[in-house]
């Protein structure tokens, strides 16, 4: 019992996190720990100050946030000119800051994450190396760097497909892979969208906006609205079908999506009429219908009714 116990111990990983907790307790508490003079800061005192007993000190809503920049520029300086120990000073003085951006970013996640901390702490010290001292607010600008590379993280771990048995295939990703308002912004970068299509689409399919107030705010009519929105409807589900259609037969990503996409025709009245009067044989759909004559290009086009709005 006692060796599984031992095994299952050596298995746990090392959170980043616990590895700056436990270094800079070393380096605030060992036999020789490194110190900053009070002295040199106004704000403190006068004497040599442990690490610990520092943080503690700036961490005191009192302590005011010239004193706190001042040490922050005395540590990101130390760092850069002493190396390795004074990185890790840095790292276990920022260490409620990370770990509150930890806590941030994993709030809807289970259980720790050993990489996102790393990439949370690795963020931080790639920042360190660079951040400008001269400038005020030094810990801020860095804790937002830990931010945002530890987000980008999170955001590529949520958008990825995690492995399934059996076989360990793809499966869908959890949100917000797949969230109308984040395909509506792939579409527009990818140009098969408009902004005011994407927002048309957004408003009045998403939310609770009706097509007429939507072309009232526009300063166009409702019928151009729903042509406007039938046309990039259409565009968007071909756009989403051969994007699936790039992936495995046996993909179950590509299976969401083809299964997801919009049935636009039914759901716009002036598409609903023109599906009515047409009968099989009357539609103008073969290669001499005159379609191409125009420009002569596949590419979708917008019609002068079509509202165009930053």
């Amino acid at each position: 019992m006692a060796s599984s116990r031992h095994d299952t111990h050596r298995t746990t990983p090392v959170l980043p996190l616990d590895t700056v907790r436990e270094s800079f307790a070393l380096l605030a508490g060992g036999p020789e720990p490194l110190t900053v003079d009070g002295r040199r800061i106004r704000g403190l005192p006068p004497r040599h100050l442990p690490l610990d007993e520092l943080r503690t000190l700036l961490l005191n809503p009192a302590c005011p946030r010239l004193t706190r920049d001042a040490v922050w520029t005395l540590l990101v300086r130390r760092s850069r000119r002493d190396g390795a120990p004074w990185v890790l000073a840095c790292a276990g003085m920022a260490l409620p800051a990370l770990a509150g951006v930890v806590r941030r970013l994993t709030d809807s996640l289970p259980g720790d994450s050993p990489d996102l901390q790393a990439e949370v702490v690795s963020g931080f010290l790639h920042a360190l190396a660079s951040v400008d001292v001269v400038r005020p607010r030094v810990l801020p600008r860095l804790r937002w760097a830990a931010y945002r590379q530890g987000h980008a993280a999170l955001t590529r771990t949520l958008n990825s497909p995690t492995p399934v048995a059996p076989g360990f295939g793809p499966a869908v990703p959890r949100l917000p892979w797949g969230h109308p308002d984040l395909v509506l912004a792939r579409a527009v970068r990818e140009a098969v969208l408009t902004r005011t299509e994407a927002d048309l689409i957004g408003s009045t399919r998403l939310d609770d906006t009706t097509v007429t107030d939507w072309a009232d705010r526009h300063r166009t009519t409702p019928n151009a609205a729903y042509k406007t929105r039938r046309r990039a409807e259409t565009r968007l589900a071909a756009y989403l079908h051969d994007e699936a259609l790039d992936t495995t037969d046996d993909d179950p990503v590509a299976s969401t999506a083809i299964n997801a996409l919009p049935r636009v025709a039914s759901a716009d009245p002036v598409s609903s009429r023109r599906t009515q009067k047409s009968r099989p044989g009357t539609a103008k759909n073969g290669p001499d219908s005159g379609l191409l004559t125009c420009g002569g290009s596949t590419t979708p086009s917008h019609s002068p009714s079509d509202p165009e709005v930053d």
